[in-house]
């Protein structure tokens, strides 16, 4: 049986003069992107620009709202109330999703960025209000969410399509949670490392932790950062070893957990 999976990757995130990452040519190897929504990066023209671009490309369109922390690109802890997420959460779906309206697309997703991502995946409080948010947006977007996680259970409980969401560039702990950034090893920067625990998460479902034990895992999505050094060229070793597994790169239809 073909595997079929989606290739996702985090875009939009320059700001102003400042730049990060080509999009244009990461958004060639994948078939979903999340752009940033103007508080961890990007801004009102990078956001219209970046929906442009994966129109053309004809990928699925994610929202990728995070903490509102320019300075520290999202990744710094804040400890906001629920009521607070909620409203960062919804306020930037909605500005991403009038861009892509207006440029006559569909909003297909969300994910959530850097620190608020990794707090919602263990935070029950903080997955309710994200998943609330999506809801009362638009309660057929898909959600984004890293798999395994609380986040996960949260949201399908409320009602949300979920993709279990893998990382090609980023380690494992034992109990299937990211290693933090702060600590050795947490990003994956050896291509053929990264290729070797994508082909085991996306055709065995099990990943190997920092510690060396087998952690089961279920990959409906992959996300390459587009931050990562050398991103394009990452991207495009990972999508060859895909495609030479029979592993057919597609974003799920909406409405369904099917692709």
């Amino acid at each position: 049986m073909r595997i079929k999976l989606d290739l996702n990757c985090d875009v939009g995130e320059a700001f102003g003069r400042w730049t990060l990452g080509d999009d244009a040519l990461l958004m060639k190897h994948v078939s979903s992107v999340n752009i940033a929504c103007g508080y961890h990066a990007g801004d009102p023209s990078i956001m219209r620009q970046t929906v442009n671009l994966a129109l053309q490309e004809n990928l699925a369109i994610g929202a990728h709202p995070g903490f509102p922390d320019l300075v520290g690109f999202g990744r710094r802890t804040m400890g906001l109330s629920t009521q607070q997420v909620y409203d960062i959460v919804l306020y930037q779906i909605g500005a991403l999703q009038a861009f892509v309206h207006a440029q006559g697309g569909a909003l297909h997703h969300v994910k959530t960025h850097g620190a608020l991502y990794n707090m919602a995946a263990y935070h029950i409080e903080y997955a309710q209000a994200i998943a609330q948010a999506v809801l009362d947006c638009n309660p057929q977007l898909f959600l984004y969410a890293l798999a395994g996680s609380d986040q996960v259970k949260v949201a399908r409980h409320m009602g949300l399509s979920v993709c279990e969401e893998v990382f090609a560039d980023r380690s494992y702990q034992d109990d299937g949670q990211l290693t933090p950034r702060n600590q050795p090893g947490a990003v994956i920067t050896d291509v053929e490392s990264a290729v070797k625990q994508v082909l085991s998460m996306v055709t065995q479902e099990s990943v190997r932790s920092v510690n060396g034990n087998e952690v089961a895992i279920q990959a409906d999505t992959l996300c390459i950062h587009g931050d990562t050094p050398n991103a394009v060229a990452f991207a495009d070793q990972i999508v060859q070893a895909l495609e030479a597994e029979q592993v057919s790169i597609t974003a799920p239809r909406l409405s369904e957990l099917s692709f």
